[in-house]
């Protein structure tokens, strides 16, 4: 609980902190039951955010932006040491591991986009039936879901990486 007045200046009402970092109070409990966030609590049990949580807000708000998941975003957080803010040599490795995460991400929606129009193009709207891409139906052996679409070769018989 806050108890001195000089340090609740540096502490933001849960309405302050959803104004400044552009995200509603809802998604800021939220983030605080992931973990991602943390308050205090003053009297009548009123959430406080100190105002280095704006930071971690706008490395979540960032993160989600490049389509990372609230479970990427915790695991990268659970390496910094007692739980801080990143520094810079910490934004470096973390954006470095995330942008190698996106480099793949890019490529399978490179690959998924060449291989959409090829699927339902042909025009016969069925993997099952279809003749020019799932002749007998051999994607079923590979596994559930959309093989293709997923990334197996259709004719080779073998699952993607």
């Amino acid at each position: 609980m806050i108890k001195n007045m000089t340090l609740s200046r540096e502490f933001l009402t849960i309405g302050d902190t959803a104004q400044r970092s552009g995200v509603a109070t809802s998604a800021l409990r939220f983030y605080e039951s992931r973990g991602l966030i943390s308050s205090v609590r003053v009297a009548g049990n009123h959430r406080r955010y100190h105002r280095a949580m704006l930071r971690r807000i706008a490395i979540i708000r960032v993160a989600q932006t490049l389509g990372l998941s609230l479970r990427e975003i915790a695991a990268a957080f659970a390496t910094l040491p007692d739980n801080r803010n990143p520094t810079k040599k910490d934004w470096a490795r973390l954006s470095t591991t995330w942008g190698k995460q996106l480099d793949r991400r890019i490529a399978d929606l490179k690959n998924l986009r060449g291989r959409l129009s090829g699927c339902i193009g042909c025009g016969c709207l069925s993997l099952k039936n279809c003749a020019l891409y799932n002749a007998g139906d051999e994607a079923a052996g590979l596994g559930s879901g959309p093989r293709y679409l997923l990334g197996d070769v259709p004719g080779t018989g073998q699952e993607s990486p």
